[in-house]
């Protein structure tokens, strides 16, 4: 089976099967969905689906987080991975974007990354779901779901899995494509004891191809 043809078989699977996929973070604006996901790191989007109902409430804007102070932020993210490193992150980035950016999220990668604790992975985020760019960020998740059904071959490394599939996916694929991938690897494709009997690629993947011959 070569590349394009894998491609092929992989995107029309997923858009039978899921032809709307969205994020599972909970948000109304861009400037929300940046604070979820800069709380989503390493941490489940469920933990942060109920931390940040009152986080929102407390601060609307960035103009409103970028005057809290650090022990009013953490009282409220104390329950997430990492709250001391994400307060510190929430504050600095509302306040360089009230600063920098007139309280707006900003539509380009440099921009967005400026913004403290927004990487790249982040940045493609926002990129992808609020402006619908072909933006490609790569997780643990998609990652691992790339690799183990053969869209990337031998990646090292995030980059590296996000060019190679930026340059074999269409443009108005990749959003949907990120949340195929990132859903697929939550739910199915699981790092621990994958659910390969529910699996939709079960007989194109090469992980599976794999441990069949293993077996023999």
């Amino acid at each position: 089976m070569t590349r394009k043809e894998r491609y092929s078989i992989v995107v029309e699977r997923f858009e039978r099967h899921m032809p709307s996929p969205k994020t599972e973070l909970h948000y109304k604006d861009p400037f929300q969905l940046l604070v979820a996901v800069i709380l989503s790191a390493q941490c489940t989007d469920k933990r942060v689906n109920m931390t940040t109902p009152a986080l929102f409430a407390a601060y609307p804007t960035a103009a409103d987080l970028a005057a809290a102070s650090s022990e009013e932020v953490f009282s409220f993210v104390k329950s997430i991975s990492y709250p001391n490193n994400k307060t510190k992150a929430l504050i600095a980035m509302a306040r360089k974007l009230v600063a920098d950016y007139g309280g707006t999220v900003p539509d380009d990668i440099d921009s967005l990354m400026t913004l403290p604790g927004v990487g790249r992975k982040t940045a493609n985020v926002i990129l992808s779901v609020v402006y619908n760019r072909p933006t490609m960020a790569v997780d643990t998740h998609v990652f691992r779901v790339a690799e183990r059904i053969g869209l990337t071959t031998g990646s090292r490394t995030p980059l590296a899995t996000e060019r190679t599939l930026t340059a074999n996916l269409a443009p108005d694929i990749i959003p949907r494509a990120h949340h195929w991938l990132i859903l697929h690897g939550r739910y199915v494709c699981r790092a621990r004891r994958p659910l390969c009997e529910e699996c939709i690629l079960t007989d194109v993947c090469r992980f599976r191809q794999k441990e069949n011959n293993e077996t023999k």
